[in-house]
């Protein structure tokens, strides 16, 4: 059964619908009681409420602090099928479609359009269908994610869900201690920045605004936005994320910017938190003006004495590249298992190759320390540096005992059932860095 359905993780849910056995449909919702309800309820019945007059629209809208209503002039056309599909996906938002004449003229429009009601910020924000290319339902799903999050939103249990799945390729963060009157006081200035990167947002009908102060609503362009501005306090939930960001209670207040895509992480050279200051640092570091801050531990004072070296950030290039040795390195999380259980297959490793002037066997805390050109997707990872000229490196992807190792050592980074993941390295300072989004989690073990 499982490979009929393409299980490959679990748990897996899937919903099998009229006794369709070859097209289930695979659940995309919230993993708990209440998450699969509202999923569930959404697929047994109509995915968009009707809505019929004005007075019925009104209490929709009022209903919930956020709500979609999709007006069309033809509910079975291409546009009104793909808005119901994204009404399908979207089950922690209430949809409504209208059709009648009334409707139109109610809101505002001639032509048809998705609007977005919610009770904060701008209040309205509108999605007109382009008459050419249609709906895109990706395009519209990410829109809708995008301008359902508040223009500032503060990082807590509850809005982490929505802040990571709304991709949004830059999250602009300020830390801040939220018992302190002084610093509570910065979010001011972090807010009007924060309006200059939500997206182009203009007005249905006139001139070019920041917003809809006067209860026009706002037209949004295609593009999603292109920075999220988060406030995480220090001393709530967000003291989690610190050591992620080499930072502890007493640095607040700071700013920290985060490329999502690779997980580097940027900030001032000094801390300047009015909303100028704050808008020149991100358009800078969006143009590619700023080079990323990498963390780095310092070095223990015996790390190149002991059978495994401890290589951190600012040792690594030195002991990695250097052309006349083979480097074995593994790069941990403290906190992951996995990493614990092959810890004395690593050291047994160290002590079997700790007199051999070629070989070199190292680890890297790669939670402590950054690098700026190698990608760690999961824990344990382990690359392979071979002598000689050029950067290049081999992932090791086989069993990790002490044997087995010790054969991909004396064959030259090989082993013979499977060929070498082989990629150069560019120097430091060039190409794309690495790792996978905020907050740290033991998911990619």
């Amino acid at each position: 059964l499982a490979n009929e359905f393409g299980i490959t993780s679990y748990p897996t849910l899937k919903l099998f619908r009229d006794g369709n056995r070859t097209h289930p449909l695979a659940y995309t919702g919230q993993m708990d009681a209440e998450g699969i309800v509202r999923w569930m309820r959404r697929r047994a019945s109509p995915s968009a409420t009707l809505l019929q007059d004005t007075d019925t629209a009104a209490t929709f809208i009022s209903s919930q602090d956020l709500v979609v209503i999709g007006f069309f002039k033809d509910l079975g056309g291409k546009a009104a099928q793909v808005f119901y599909e994204v009404a399908g996906e979207m089950v922690d938002v209430p949809f409504g479609v209208a059709e009648v004449a009334e409707l139109f003229q109610a809101y505002g429009l001639s032509a048809d359009t998705v609007c977005l009601f919610k009770k904060f910020d701008e209040g309205r924000t509108d999605f007109p269908v382009d008459p050419a290319r249609g709906l895109d339902a990706a395009e519209l799903t990410q829109l809708l994610r995008v301008h359902s999050l508040e223009l500032v939103m503060e990082f807590t249990n509850e809005t982490s869900d929505q802040i990571f799945s709304a991709k949004i390729p830059h999250h602009m963060l300020l830390f801040l201690n939220k018992s302190s009157s002084a610093q509570l006081t910065l979010r001011d200035g972090f807010r009007v920045a924060a309006g200059t990167f939500r997206g182009k947002v203009r007005r249905s009908q006139g001139g070019d605004v920041a917003g809809c102060p006067w209860g026009t609503p706002a037209s949004v362009s295609p593009s999603p936005a292109q920075v999220l501005f988060v406030v995480v306090d220090v001393t709530g939930y967000g003291a989690d994320v610190l050591p992620f960001f080499g930072l502890t209670p007493a640095d607040a207040p700071t700013l920290r910017l985060v490329k999502m895509e690779n997980n580097r992480k940027y900030r001032m050279d000094q801390d300047a938190f009015s909303d100028t200051a704050i808008s020149i640092f991100v358009q800078a570091v969006l143009d590619g003006k700023v080079k990323p801050h990498l963390m780095s531990a310092e070095p223990p004072e015996d790390w190149d004495t002991r059978p495994v070296k401890v290589l951190v950030g600012k040792t690594f290039e030195q002991v990695a590249f250097d052309e006349t040795k083979n480097v074995f390195v593994k790069f941990y999380a403290p906190w992951c298992s996995h990493c614990q259980a092959m810890a004395a297959a690593w050291e047994e490793l160290g002590e079997r190759y700790k007199d051999h002037e070629d070989i070199v066997i190292a680890e890297l805390d790669a939670t402590a320390n950054e690098l700026e050109n190698i990608t760690i997707k999961g824990f344990p990872t382990l690359h392979y540096f071979p002598a000689g000229p050029g950067r290049k490196m081999v992932e090791y992807k086989s069993t990790r005992d002490v044997e087995t190792f010790s054969k991909f050592l004396e064959n030259g980074g090989t082993l013979p059932e499977e060929p070498p993941v082989v990629s150069e390295v560019p120097p430091e300072g060039q190409g794309p860095p690495t790792t996978a989004g905020w907050p740290p989690a033991s998911a990619g073990q």
